[in-house]
């Protein structure tokens, strides 16, 4: 049995798809899009499985965004592997009245449905009752009321999707006939369909179903010139017949005894969070608070992992039997698996932050806040979603930008986005600010490396802004721009649902980074392992003799063995190779190697940092990877590598640089051109080098 779950946004319809679902869910894309498809399983009380799928928000079933297309394409195409058995509208009970628009569309394409009364304990707290049994009579469907916050109703709601029948037993809200009784007409007999509302809306949006030919586009097209079928004045005309029609069905219905009162205590808050002057005051110290938590709270957990794998390290050197097979699995798959395990508990925390500021309310108002500001760098408040979003990873927060209805806006949102700090960018700046700035507290309260972090976000985020002011001026569009969108009231975060978002991106951390990680780790080592010609055997032969004299410390001799085979290895002649172009930034050969790793993927330099200077540090050094990069010389001056000038001028090369590919194959996707990528990638590694050659010639 599928089911669709159909809603406005705000409405608590994730939360409601990952009670029905839990942790038996998987992210897709629907097929030949690049939209997010949420699903899941639930199992029914009569021991059947429902596939559960969460449709995108939306607010009719007239897209204003490329997301909001999809629901009416599932909806309306049988031969969609998506196309549900059950339609289940989730409702805002505060709102019910707008939330019953949606409603009502949906019921008249006459597929069974059935109606979530959510956020019930928010309406009696606001003083609003609604007679669930008269609602439900006047709809002709079963009707359930739900808690989803406080887990209350799911079985209520499994009850009723299990008890739900295969035949629609909705009453029809209107008589859209009515409306262009010539054109449905015709729709209706030329696809042999006896709804009138899904002819009329094959009229309003044919060209975003995939399943009529061209042939078939053309000859609906011409239905629509012949009986001048106006869809925009048509709309509107649906619209205020419908919530004429809704008036009547919750006459009755719902007593509202808190109207007065009902946002008033949303209204207090907002009047300090979204205050011109407090407002981004709090928004900033909010950051620092995210930013400083990530240090001080993941502190202790990534002290246990790095030790844990270093004593496993340890322990493999000196159970498991010396060769070849060893060695790549101990200093090129386990080394490079600690480098991704160890940043889990940082990942975690920054997106539980980014979870609970979405789920209180408070994200609509940074982006509502941030609309003024948006609009002088030719961006619009709806921009700031993805940027906030590419915190998290810029491949979704690219996607998100297809709610931006302005095309110009939209491309320079893309186009800005990957400059935004992503969680791939967090744990090469925590390695390298654990390097160069020492731990303490700024007043006794701030955390110094926190600060630094912070720093490193605000850096990428003024970037973003200073670029997109550029391309306000350089990308042409004759079409203006709006912002539009609705403030939800505040309301505490869903635990649940953080829970469940911490885990999802956790998860994709791990397994999506982790393979290209591992995968750049085993080659590495391979490169770093071997040599061309006889050069390590010379290099065998040139100490040979110092290692038979008992003597001398071979400990430091093996550790010069170690050294001389790595700069002669495969990985080593490349990083030499390059070594000229980067010595400006400060940067030795090693350095080289991960920058050219970390194009694959920016987290894998803390990877190809951990396999590098575990086959430096030969099988007797079982330092941690930090202490080693401290410990690490330039040999051309003699002096430490990883120095203030060269951390600072490495920190600002992955803030700006491009080293992504799934982002680059994503803004391809988006843009349907490879002319936008390429232009990305060229300018962002050019900012990058830039940025950072001033930094390190300034701060040497």
């Amino acid at each position: 049995m599928k089911v669709a779950l159909v809603g406005n946004p705000n409405t608590g319809k994730s939360t409601v798809f990952n009670l029905l679902t839990g942790l038996n869910q998987k992210i897709g894309n629907f097929p030949g899009i690049t939209v997010d498809k949420k699903t899941g399983f639930c199992k029914l009380p009569d021991t059947r499985t429902a596939e559960i799928v969460d449709l995108p928000g939306t607010y009719s079933l007239y897209p204003k965004s490329k997301d909001e297309s999809i629901v009416f394409q599932v909806l309306a195409d049988r031969n969609n592997n998506s196309h549900p058995d059950l339609i289940v509208v989730i409702a805002d009970a505060t709102n019910l009245r707008r939330n019953l628009l949606l409603y009502a569309q949906v019921a008249d394409l006459g597929l069974p449905t059935l109606l979530v009364l959510n956020m019930a304990d928010m309406a009696k707290k606001e003083g609003i009752a609604v007679d669930v049994d008269k609602l439900a009579n006047r709809l002709g469907i079963q009707v359930v009321q739900m808690a989803a916050r406080n887990n209350e109703g799911v079985e209520l709601l499994k009850d009723a999707i299990a008890n739900s029948t295969r035949i629609s037993t909705q009453n029809y809200s209107i008589n859209v006939n009515s409306f262009a009784p010539e054109a449905i007409n015709a729709i209706k007999q030329k696809l042999n369909t006896a709804n009138d509302y899904y002819a009329l809306q094959v009229l309003h949006q044919h060209e975003h179903l995939a399943n009529f030919t061209t042939k078939e586009q053309s000859e609906i097209e011409e239905i629509e010139r012949k009986f001048n079928f106006d869809s925009s004045k048509l709309q509107g005309e649906e619209t205020v017949a419908r919530y004429r029609h809704l008036g009547t069905i919750l006459d009755g219905v719902v007593t509202d005894t808190g109207a007065a009162k009902k946002f008033a205590n949303t209204d207090k808050l907002d009047s300090i969070l979204t205050h011109k002057v407090w407002g981004f005051a709090i928004f900033l110290l909010l950051l620092f608070i995210i930013f400083n938590a990530i240090f001080a709270w993941a502190s202790y957990p990534m002290d246990l992992i790095d030790a844990g794998f270093g004593s496993l390290t340890e322990m493999g050197h000196e159970y498991l039997p010396a060769g070849m097979l060893t060695d790549l699995f101990l200093d090129g798959v386990v080394a490079g698996l600690g480098g991704i395990v160890i940043f889990i508990p940082q990942i975690a925390i920054l997106f539980a932050f980014i979870s609970i500021l979405e789920d209180t309310g408070y994200m609509a108002r940074v982006t509502f806040m941030m609309d003024k500001v948006m609009s002088k760098v030719g961006l619009n408040g709806k921009s700031v979603v993805p940027m906030i979003g590419g915190l998290a990873c810029a491949v979704p927060s690219i996607m998100a930008a297809r709610n931006i209805e302005s095309w110009k806006d939209r491309m320079i949102t893309i186009m800005v986005t990957p400059l935004v700090s992503c969680s791939a960018r967090l744990p090469v700046y925590i390695l390298i600010i654990s390097l160069i700035i020492p731990e303490g507290t700024v007043f006794g309260i701030f955390n110094t490396q926190g600060l630094a972090l912070m720093a490193m976000y605000l850096v990428g985020m003024v970037g973003a802004v200073l670029v997109a002011w550029i391309m306000k001026f350089l990308i042409k569009a004759k079409e203006r721009s709006y912002f539009i969108m609705e403030l939800p009231v505040y309301r505490m975060p869903r635990w649940n649902n953080v829970f469940f978002t911490v885990v999802e991106k956790s998860k994709t951390f791990v397994f999506e980074a982790g393979k290209v990680i591992i995968a750049i780790s085993i080659i590495l080592w391979v490169m770093a392992s071997f040599g061309p010609g006889d050069r390590f055997e010379n290099i065998e032969n040139k100490y040979a003799a110092a290692l038979a004299d008992t003597t001398k410390n071979t400990q430091h001799i093996e550790s010069l063995i170690s050294s001389e085979k790595l700069e002669n290895s495969y990985v080593g002649i490349l990083g030499h190779w390059i070594e000229p172009s980067i010595r400006p930034l400060g940067y030795d050969w090693k350095i080289g190697i991960a920058l050219i790793t970390s194009f694959a993927a920016r987290e894998a330099f803390v990877g190809t940092m951990a396999t590098i200077y575990s086959v430096d540090g030969g099988d007797e050094d079982t330092d941690t990877i930090r202490e080693r990069m401290l410990s690490s010389i330039n040999s051309r001056t003699g002096l430490p590598v990883y120095t203030f000038a060269t951390g600072i001028s490495l920190m600002l090369f992955y803030a700006f640089a491009m080293q992504c590919m799934s982002t680059v194959a994503i803004v391809y996707r988006e843009t349907k051109s490879w002319k936008w990528p390429i232009i990305q990638l060229v300018y962002m590694t050019a900012m990058a080098y830039f940025a950072a050659l001033i930094a390190y010639q300034l701060l040497k």
